[in-house]
Order: structure tokens, then C-alpha cells, then sequence
């Protein structure tokens, strides 16, 4: 079962907010912000907001690989991975 996320009104956010960015800091979990009882805001630790960056980005350029392959301008994987050979052994193709 998934965890679910700490909640935290706004009000709570404005009247503490070193102890919410401690207990996101702490947990690596981000926290959901409230406003008039609706979910507003996500707050996250620099350190996840980073690592879903990373995540993200990668996840482009997966998808944008997977559109040049279905669109046929893919390069040949042993033709690759020959020319990465070549790069490590010092050489060039």
C-alpha cells in the first residue's frame, strides 16, 4: 500500500514554517499544503525536487528516443556501441 503524504495547512505553514521545512528535510517526503481545506502546494526537500528533475529529464529523453525510433531516425545499436568502443580505446571511427 502506497504511504500516503503528510498534509499541512497553510496557516500551520505560515505560523512554523522552519519546523515544516525541518520535517521535509528530515523525512524526504514531500508535504502537501492546504488552503481552505483543498490541496494547494507540494512542498519538497531540495534534495527530492533535484532527484525528480534528474527523473524527469530522463524520462524525456526516453520518450523522445522512442519517438525517433518509431519515426525511423534511430541510429543502429552495434554501429553505437562500435563507436563507443572506438571513443574508450582511444581511437576515433
Amino acid at each position: 500500500m502506497a504511504k500516503l503524504a503528510e498534509i499541512i495547512p497553510v496557516t500551520d505553514l505560515r505560523q512554523d514554517a522552519a519546523a515544516a521545512l525541518k520535517r521535509v528535510k528530515a523525512s524526504r517526503e514531500p508535504v502537501v499544503i492546504t488552503q481552505r481545506g483543498r490541496a494547494a502546494a507540494v512542498l519538497l526537500s531540495m534534495e527530492a525536487y533535484e532527484r525528480s528533475e534528474r527523473e524527469r529529464e530522463l524520462l524525456h529523453l526516453l520518450a523522445k528516443g522512442e519517438q525517433e525510433i518509431a519515426a525511423g531516425k534511430g541510429f543502429n545499436l552495434d554501429e553505437v556501441l562500435a563507436e563507443a568502443d572506438a571513443l574508450l580505446a582511444g581511437g576515433s571511427k
